[in-house]
């Protein structure tokens, strides 16, 4: 910062406190000045500004303290004398006040373009980290994986390729890995290491990407202007009940994981009801559920709240060692969606030293198909009067949902929504937390609680088979030849006398019928 927008910032945070922030007097002034200071006029602001606070200090506060005033007169590049200040009246403070108005004005016609240049340089400083994409779903989805046959610089039908992700400045972004829930039971074990492959993939063979593990490794990326990658598993499913599995996740470079997805599983409970499984009564988060937070705080993985209920969060919450995070969720008092995170649920995340990720997804903005920049920066400051700034972050949720607000519309657009919540007094600092700085902080210290739990043996609490009720579970133990019925009814069908028997006659029925 140089030393004429140093003098300025001085004078008018001055000039500000006397005329009153909250007055529409003051946030005339704050638009005006924030406006006019990035595009160098600060010589003559500098002018104006002493004008009103030398007026200010003769007629409305005699005892202002004369150095801090004199220091002050020395900066300033033209002031007047005091006799002039002495005869001021309350006119020449109005007169002094246009004369800022109309020439803040001025500033505005000839740098129309200033607001959108003081989000570029804000965010140059703090580019941003993101905590929820579902790119790797979509690559499933669209392309079956098959990274050779797309350009991931210029991707068509998502949001998200490496050329909007630079447009947008996302410098670090958390790739979900996510199977749906209808494999649990199955094989979500093996889908889930195929998105992990992908993620991998992807992330080592484009220059632009680096897959990241750690707090230092992310930092040294942006000094090597790369886009980090972390990998999230989303879904707790993903581990079928196995915390050897979990560990192995972490082995791959997972560094997180939401303890739901839109289905249960045998140890927590989702905010969602689409699949009716795994129904519990007051136990949101069961023993085996909590050995597996506290594996996750052992291994130094983040614990994702989102899409688990409001107990289970509540309960994982209370139980984690480590900060937690909500990495794709809003407001509930703004839009009262179950995937929304209450107020009371925010105090407890703020105890715990977490971070809730704001969504965008209209459905979750504005409870509708449609909503807008301004009904997304509401959940902002919502949440930023119920827990402050330094618990909010950014988690987008592109290509894991349909719709997103105007204006929204992928990953290039965040710069506007910096620019929106500028524009709603924000400053600079509290951006720099919500943009990457919260985040750091969390992941740093679940990183040292993972280095206070060092000496900690890795668990080997199991869940139960009653808990699971899992048909395709295997109970690992020698055939036994004497037991047909360790033998799965389609194998003794295949290979019994029985079976055989039983294919034969329907064959031969079926040919008697066609001879008829």
């Amino acid at each position: 910062m140089n030393a004429a927008l140093s003098t300025s910032t001085s004078l008018y945070r001055f000039v500000l406190y006397f005329a009153g922030a909250e007055s529409k007097l003051g946030r005339e002034l704050e638009s005006s000045y924030r406006l006019c200071a990035v595009v160098g006029y600060n010589k003559v602001i500098n002018k104006l500004l002493f004008n009103h606070l030398a007026v200010v200090r003769e007629y409305t506060i005699p005892s202002y303290h004369p150095r801090i005033y004199h220091s002050m007169r020395c900066e300033a590049q033209t002031m007047p004398s005091r006799k002039t200040v002495i005869s001021a009246s309350s006119g020449l403070w109005m007169k002094s006040l246009k004369h800022l108005v109309v020439f803040s004005s001025l500033c505005c016609l000839i740098s129309g373009y200033s607001e959108r240049e003081r989000v570029h340089d804000l965010m140059s400083r703090y580019p941003l980290i993101d905590g929820h994409n579902d790119l790797a779903l979509q690559l499933r989805i669209l392309h079956n994986n098959q990274l050779s046959q797309i350009d991931l610089y210029n991707v068509s039908k998502v949001a998200t390729d490496i050329t909007r992700l630079q447009a947008g400045h996302v410098q670090a972004q958390m790739f979900a890995v996510y199977v749906l829930c209808g494999a649990q039971e199955k094989d979500a074990v093996r889908l889930t290491l195929e998105q992990i492959d992908v993620v991998r993939r992807m992330c080592t063979e484009y220059q632009d990407f680096e897959l990241v593990t750690s707090a230092q490794e992310l930092r040294n990326s942006e000094m090597k202007h790369k886009i980090a990658c972390l990998i999230s598993i989303e879904g707790g499913h993903s581990i079928d009940s196995s915390l050897p599995a979990l560990r192995m996740f972490y082995q791959l470079g997972v560094r997180s994981m939401t303890l739901t997805h839109t289905c249960n599983t045998p140890w927590a409970e989702s905010s969602s009801k689409i699949y009716n499984i795994y129904q519990r009564q007051n136990n949101s988060l069961t023993h085996f559920g909590k050995a597996v937070v506290e594996e996750m705080n052992r291994l130094g993985m983040i614990v994702d709240l989102s899409h688990t209920s409001w107990d289970t969060a509540w309960a994982a919450l209370k139980h984690s060692k480590a900060p937690v995070i909500f990495s794709h969720s809003s407001s509930f008092s703004i839009c009262s969606h179950g995937r929304n995170v209450p107020d009371w649920l925010l105090h407890d995340l703020k105890k715990k030293q977490g971070l809730i990720m704001v969504n965008l997804h209209s459905k979750f903005i504005s409870c509708s198909d449609e909503a807008n920049i301004s009904r997304v920066a509401d959940h902002f400051d919502h949440i930023k009067n119920v827990i402050g700034a330094e618990s909010i972050g950014i988690g987008g949720d592109f290509e894991g949902a349909v719709s997103f607000p105007q204006g929204l519309e992928d990953v290039s657009k965040y710069p506007a929504l910096i620019q929106e919540l500028l524009q709603r007094n924000w400053t600079e600092n509290e951006l720099a937390d919500v943009l990457r700085r919260n985040f750091l902080r969390v992941f740093e210290e679940v990183e040292r609680v993972r280095d206070r739990l060092s000496l900690n043996r890795p668990s080997e609490v199991q869940i139960s088979v009653k808990e699971v009720q899992n048909p395709c579970r295997l109970v690992l133990r020698p055939p036994d030849p004497r037991r047909p019925s360790d033998m799965s009814p389609s194998s003794r069908a295949q290979n019994g006398p029985k079976g055989l028997l039983i294919l034969v006659i329907p064959l031969m029925l079926s040919s008697l019928l066609m001879i008829e």
